[in-house]
């Protein structure tokens, strides 16, 4: 008798397109019973994208599984479901090409597509989430669970890509490094980051939002004057490798005003500059308020809405956390001076600490403030400071910035 398997599967984009990732699960559609959990992420793709990728996935575990038998695919996707089902056209080439993978996986007349509410795809949904949260935190980026006594029967390397082994327990129990005393134990020279805010701008001292795509503004007088406080309190206090700086022309002129001081080169680090704040770009919070306010009360509720045109707090946490590896390989057991902006330097606080990302919207940076992270070869981290700003007391607007 053929065997019928259901595959549930789904896919998300925090951003659309931003950090994505897809989650699938693959029943016996008789008992119910859970055959296989995948999940993975997908790095920066659109929603449509990863729903693909999750029927895709979901078929080839399914196929692993019983290459004889019926599959029923449900997704909460419509689009995907009417594209796959033959009743409406795929426009899009990448969408185009997706399609016919997952088409070739079963012969024809082995597949069905069904359309389900979203609270019927739960469990797929919440895999979504679990990987994306995982990944963006610096984690697993895949997550494999295999129940039932045919779990020894999956082949892995169909089902998971890259993965090496397969275990009914989620990958995910390894996502961070086990907490320690830090500087009880000798776990060899931390890579240290001094980050620190650039000068003040006009923008900076209007308070208004600021970011790529917008005007690229200069250190204001009282920026320039923090900027050279800044480079003789590290000047003063040494022991720096290296300067990374963003690429904005603000932190870009800190930087320089610190090298001049310490005689260090720079390097710039896209992955470091300001949140993109789109059509919120120039304009004061009261302001965007007024324009867009339930965009507004979204934006503060949820990481992963983004202003209109601009990027959301887990697309710039994906790639600050990027920089931040990055940084970490190229000079270990280095210390480095971060010039770049409130966003990123807020951003890397809470991975070193272990804070929500909503944690950014309870920190308050000066700036040329200093800022200080250690990062162990173990994937601990620790603070030492946070917004020092002792050597600005002689630099103060009449705002007090």
């Amino acid at each position: 008798m053929t065997r019928s398997l259901i595959v549930e599967a789904d896919g998300g984009s925090r951003g659309n397109p931003g950090p994505a990732a897809f989650g699938t699960v693959v029943r016996d559609a008789a008992t119910g019973q859970i055959l296989a959990e995948v999940a993975a992420y997908l790095g920066i793709a659109s929603n449509n994208v990863a729903e693909y990728r999750g029927a895709i996935r979901g078929l080839e575990a399914a196929f692993a599984l019983d290459p004889d038998a019926t599959i029923e695919v449900r997704l909460d996707s419509k689009l995907i479901v009417e594209q796959m089902s033959g009743r409406w056209k795929i426009k899009h080439p990448d969408m185009r090409e997706l399609a016919l993978v997952a088409r070739d996986i079963y012969p024809p007349g082995k597949v069905t597509y069904v359309w389900v509410p979203r609270a019927q795809n739960m469990t797929a949904d919440a895999l979504v989430n679990e990987v994306l949260d995982l990944a963006i935190a610096g984690g697993p980026t895949e997550i494999v669970r295999l129940g039932g006594v045919l779990a020894a029967d999956l082949d892995v390397s169909d089902v998971a890509g890259d993965a090496q082994e397969a275990h009914s327990q989620v990958v995910a129990d390894k996502a961070r490094p086990a907490n320690r005393m830090v500087g009880w134990t000798d776990q060899g020279p931390p890579t240290i980051t001094v980050l620190a805010r650039h000068g003040a701008t006009a923008f900076s001292l209007e308070k208004r939002f600021s970011g790529p795509g917008g005007r690229d503004l200069p250190l204001a007088p009282i920026g320039l004057l923090q900027a050279q406080a800044l480079a003789a309190e590290l000047a003063e206090r040494g022991g720096l490798d290296l300067i990374i700086a963003s690429p904005l022309l603000r932190a870009q002129q800190t930087a320089q005003l610190v090298a001049k001081a310490t005689g260090l080169e720079i390097e710039t680090e896209a992955d470091f500059a300001e949140c993109a704040f789109g059509q919120w770009d120039g304009l004061t919070f009261a302001q965007v308020q007024a324009g867009w306010p339930e965009l507004v009360e979204d934006w503060l509720r949820s990481t992963a809405v983004a202003p209109p045109g601009g990027e959301s707090l887990d697309a710039v946490k994906f790639r600050v956390e990027r920089g931040r590896r990055r940084l970490i390989e190229n000079h270990q057991g280095q210390r480095v001076a971060v010039i770049a902006h409130v966003t990123p330097i807020k951003i890397m606080v809470g991975i070193a600490v272990g804070a929500a990302l909503d944690s950014v919207f309870r920190m308050e940076l000066s700036p040329c403030s200093i800022t200080t992270l250690a990062w162990f070869p173990d994937g601990n981290a620790s603070m030492f400071s946070f917004s020092e700003s002792a050597h600005l007391r002689q630099v103060r607007s009449p705002e007090g910035t």
